[in-house]
């Protein structure tokens, strides 16, 4: 049907579609980029939550929190070998017996404060709390070039740190309540020297609490937060004698003195007093020791050491003058001083050497 003007007419029907249509295309463009936007900030969130540096590294945290000690040196980067440690300065025969579940203190509030991404290279500072204590640490990262489409990361540097610890006083000790034998741990083995220091890896960041508990030395403990990575930390414990231990050598000490009093000559073998008479002597002497010496233990290198102390026998002897023959009776105190070595034996026994002068 033609319309007044001559020429086709249009539908009405086809005319409201068309209206409708320009309607509806702005608004499937609106969605459209409301829909892009949207995956791109679910995208920019997934990567922040699961793929970004921080999140490496407080997962990282994470399995050090849960005490998952065999994954967290499975994460890139946080294992070493000797090389690197001697790269850094570092002793290159560290221990690994620290770097296990027991030796842990729980590490709780983390929180990234700050994190910093230039190109390939990233650093993320965090804070914490470990053991208790409040501490900081920066970590650097890098991209890991392994296969996959998603990004990877890996420690630049390891987080682990080496503490140098040096235990004067015992071979044994604890570290976070894990027992701990310097002979277990050294590449000298039964030879380890007692006085070397014992380098220990350890994860950073963490809080060590080292102390010394056994029948012959203790100690309250030295705490030292590891809070940076691959660096040396230098620990120093030095045990003192416990209670018991002082009152055996008080024992031993005194059992040897009345041992040497029982003999019955003027200088007694192997004794720190004797008495000196220029006349003859008509019988045998007799020894007693009226003061015995208070003693004392005091650290001395890798053992420990009795300092001098005071002590007083006693001697009644009959002397005969060589000029008129006639005798005489000596009543005498000697005093003389006491002191010692002590040297801690391998199974954990002391061996106790006495000596001394007179006075």
């Amino acid at each position: 049907m033609d319309n007044a003007g001559g020429g086709p007419a249009t539908p009405r029907g086809v005319s409201g579609a068309r209206t409708r249509l320009r309607r509806e295309i702005p608004a499937m463009i609106l969605i459209a980029v409301l829909l892009v936007a949207a995956l791109g900030a679910g995208a920019a969130s997934l990567y922040r939550e699961f793929y970004s540096p921080r999140a490496f590294v407080l997962h990282y945290l994470e399995l050090l929190q849960e005490h998952r000690t065999a994954e967290a040196l499975a994460v890139p980067g946080v294992a070493v070998d000797s090389a690197e440690l001697e790269a850094r300065g570092l002793p290159a025969t560290a221990s690994e017996a620290l770097l296990r579940p027991e030796a842990l203190t729980t590490v709780t509030d983390a929180t990234v404060t700050d994190e910093t991404v230039d190109g390939d290279q990233a650093r993320v500072t965090v804070s914490y709390t470990a053991g208790g204590y409040s501490g900081t640490t920066t970590f650097a990262i890098e991209h890991d070039p392994g296969e996959g489409v998603l990004p990877r990361w890996r420690f630049a540097r390891s987080p682990l740190s080496v503490m140098e610890l040096n235990v004067g006083g015992s071979m044994r000790f604890s570290v976070n309540g894990f027992e701990v034998d310097k002979r277990q741990v050294s590449i000298d083995g039964a030879d380890a020297d007692p006085s070397a220091d014992v380098p220990l890896l350890v994860f950073s960041p963490g809080l060590y609490s080292v102390a010394v508990d056994t029948a012959i030395s203790a100690t309250p403990g030295v705490a030292v937060l590891a809070d940076a990575p691959l660096v040396g930390i230098p620990v120093e414990v030095q045990a003192e004698p416990t209670e018991d231990f002082i009152g055996v050598v008080q024992d031993r000490v005194e059992g040897f003195l009345t041992a040497c009093a029982e003999q019955k000559v003027l200088q007694p073998t192997g004794c720190p007093f004797g008495f000196t008479v220029r006349n003859r002597i008509d019988g045998a002497p007799t020894w007693s020791i009226v003061e015995q010496p208070v003693v004392t233990v005091v650290p001395d290198g890798a053992g420990w050491r009795i300092p001098s102390a005071k002590a007083v026998a006693h001697i009644d002897v009959e002397i005969r003058s060589i000029f008129d023959g006639s005798v005489r009776t000596v009543e005498e105190d000697v005093p003389f001083r006491v002191d010692g070595q002590i040297t801690v034996l391998p199974d954990g026994t002391a061996s106790i050497l006495v000596g001394g002068s007179s006075d």
